[in-house]
């Protein structure tokens, strides 16, 4: 076995002694049952894993989290487990401990084909998960070279752009190749490659920028760590909050957001806290806030920095003691939450300027996530133009760009970042009507742009 590929992103490559393998392997078949359980928080990951057991002829189960899978090899057993590289709830070692005790007769996979211990069960088909897992990397590059893929359209050889929606999730996925290399079925040390930085499903687009934002989500996201998240308009900031929840051990509860720009002053406080029946006129009964609403789960204050400078000290007294009062109300209420705030202004120039309390943004970065503009990311543009065309296909016939199209999209300084993409894409697709492909002519920005 050897690598290729891109440098920095490995993938295997079979020998002609693992080909014969892979074909002994196929050619194999066995009355009994076998089930394999794939666990990974990447959810495209284990489609591509399970595809590939499934040609051989395995049972899948899929899990999310360690938790979960201990909970599933408890209720039906496995002859093995395939573990990504990350978990959102358990520590790596944690879970392989945790493992090794309850279930030590079970086939224990890594994703990258290293070793999870020094006590690895070896059951008798785990070449063949190592071929499934090979099989996985190499639909994983062939999406790698395929996006953005300009394909020729039409009886004129005109250019024109269009994929689907898994090539532009994938564009930057790649959690556990590249990080060693297999020979004759045993793993060792890629060398000198680059670490790979794994792309979140939710996220389009393979720019460093953006792989950052997902690196640095999935090192918070296990955590109760305060996060405050700044970015331009359109760039993201409610989707990386609901990442941050995903990811976390709260994913079970509650989300709750409140957009502290969208409701009036008088009554944000009420919004925020909660109120008694008759505190303020119009208060007719009893109201639960957006924090106690929030108990056990994340609460997401949206634009935080339009917060007024009164609120701020009633919501910093609150991220110290965990303790709410009602409006109208002197009893305090303990409350669990996780506090993830966003702002396209950045707080740290608001403290400057007197509008934003010091002790507040403090309490709130204690993790800063920046979203990056679109601006500059010409190969996002494209992908993300290809991910929008996929989605508004769905339901109707499939609409490509011409290439001239395309140059409109990426010559943009796109000022709404993706969010505006999104809507001269939907408005070009009105107007190119019934043609099944989108020219310069159907390309408007938005006035501000």
């Amino acid at each position: 076995m050897r690598s290729a590929g891109k440098p920095g992103r490995q993938r295997w490559e079979c020998g002609p002694e693992e080909e014969k393998l892979g074909t002994a392997a196929q050619s194999r078949v066995s009355s009994g049952i076998r089930t394999a359980v794939l666990v990974s928080a990447d959810v495209a990951f284990r489609e591509r894993l399970r595809r590939a057991l499934s040609e051989l002829r395995w049972q899948v189960r899929e899990t999310a989290g360690g938790a979960e899978t201990l909970a599933s090899l408890e209720a039906s057993p496995a002859e093995a487990v395939v573990l990504d590289s990350w978990l959102p709830d358990l520590e790596i070692r944690e879970f392989v401990t945790e493992f090794r005790k309850m279930h030590p007769e079970v086939d224990l996979v890594m994703a990258d084909a290293s070793e999870a211990d020094g006590r690895e069960a070896r059951g008798p088909r785990r070449n063949e998960v190592l071929l499934a897992l090979r099989r996985a990397q190499a639909t994983d590059d062939a999406i790698w070279k395929r996006a953005p893929a300009r394909i020729e359209a039409g009886a004129d050889s005109e250019r024109a752009v269009s994929y689907g929606a898994a090539a532009a999730h994938q564009a930057g996925w790649n959690s556990t190749a590249g990080r060693t290399r297999i020979q004759g079925g045993e793993a060792e040390p890629a060398g000198d490659a680059a670490p790979i930085v794994a792309g979140l499903p939710e996220f389009v687009g393979s720019h460093p920028a953006m792989l950052e934002v997902s690196r640095r989500i999935r090192l918070v996201a296990p955590r109760a760590t305060a996060v405050l998240i700044e970015g331009p308009t359109g760039s993201g900031k409610e989707m990386v909050a609901r990442a941050v929840h995903r990811l976390s051990p709260r994913a079970t509860r509650r989300m709750v957001a409140l957009n502290c720009a969208a409701i009036p002053e008088g009554l944000l406080e009420a919004e925020l806290f909660g109120h008694t029946r008759g505190a303020f006129t119009g208060a007719v009964e009893n109201r639960t806030g957006r924090i106690e609403a929030a108990h056990g789960g994340t609460l997401f204050l949206d634009e935080i920095g339009e917060m007024p400078l009164g609120l701020q000290a009633k919501l910093l007294r609150f991220l110290e003691t965990g303790e709410l009062q009602r409006v109208g109300n002197n009893e305090s209420i303990h409350v669990d939450v996780r506090i993830v705030a966003a702002t396209h202004r950045p707080l740290a120039k608001l403290v400057a300027e007197g509008t934003f309390r010091a002790d507040l943004y403090y309490r709130l970065a204690v993790f800063l996530i920046r979203t990056p503009g679109l601006a500059g990311r010409n190969e996002d543009v494209v992908t993300l133009a290809g991910y929008f065309l996929e989605r508004m296909g769905r339901n109707q016939p499939a609409k490509q760009l011409t290439e001239a199209a395309l140059e409109l999209l990426v010559e943009h300084r796109w000022p709404g970042n993706v969010r505006e993409l999104e809507h001269v894409l939907e408005r070009a697709w009105i107007l190119a009507e019934d043609r099944p492909r989108i020219d310069a002519g159907e390309i408007e920005f938005d006035e501000a742009g």
